[in-house]
């Protein structure tokens, strides 16, 4: 099984740390972060793992390396040209990722409980991408249908509403907040083909839902650290 890690961020919430390592060696619980993700993955049954490099590459790698790959095949997407955001690093990816079976995307900054085989099984055959959401308290939120189908996004700071159905009611909708971490369909390659080289995939997801299968998963039980922050490095790990 493929999976693809988000590790090219630049860290900037997490300055000074992020200024002489990059974001994925940061360590939580002193355990670094990509460690934790990717023995989580292994520990799923994950044996073909790819991680996009940018800021600080070659420490990313060479902690890798040091880990013995971890047990498992890794390569790397590497950015360190141009830092392509969500949407462009999964298509930089594609070589790496492009199958029959989909794959899993993982932000490295997110650690949960989250069940990952429960996770796989919510995919749909036919589905473009399954994404993990929560309800949970933010100002940015993804809108849902009563079939659990992306129809739009939502900033409750701003009141901006972004739909490809115009007119779109949010109280009508179910409002979920994205946790970065989904589950994809090798199809979506093809619908990239035409975006710039750095795009969001909220952006992307957007786009395409009216047309597309974007499925909500809501997980009972989840407990979801996105560290962002230096106030966020120390917590008991979920497990």
């Amino acid at each position: 099984m493929k999976a693809l890690v988000f590790a090219a961020g630049l860290g900037t919430r997490l300055k000074p740390l992020t200024d002489t390592m990059p974001k994925a060696l940061v360590p939580v619980n002193g355990v670094p972060l990509l460690q934790q993700v990717v023995e989580k993955l292994v520990a799923a049954g994950y044996d073909e793992i790819v991680i996009n490099v940018h800021h600080f590459a070659d420490m990313i790698r060479d902690f890798v390396a040091t880990h013995d790959s971890f047990g498992v095949r890794i390569t790397f997407s590497d950015e360190t040209d141009l830092l392509r955001e969500t949407g462009g690093g999964i298509r930089h990816a594609a070589p790496l990722l492009e199958g029959e079976e989909p794959f899993l995307v993982h932000n490295v900054d997110i650690l949960s409980n989250l069940d990952l085989a429960w996770f796989r099984a919510q995919h749909r055959p036919g589905d473009l991408s399954t994404i993990l959401v929560s309800d949970r308290p933010t100002q940015r939120y993804f809108l849902f249908d009563e079939d659990g189908l992306l129809v739009g996004w939502t900033n409750l700071a701003t009141g901006e509403v972004r739909s490809p159905w115009p007119g779109i009611d949010p109280d009508h909708c179910t409002r979920l907040a994205f946790s970065g971490i989904h589950y994809i369909s090798p199809a979506i390659f093809p619908l990239m083909h035409d975006w710039p080289e750095k795009f969001s995939i909220v952006d992307f997801y957007l786009a395409i839902c009216r047309t597309h299968a974007v499925r909500a998963a809501v997980m009972p039980g989840l407990v979801l650290h996105d560290v962002g922050k230096l106030s966020e490095l120390t917590f008991i790990s979920p497990k």
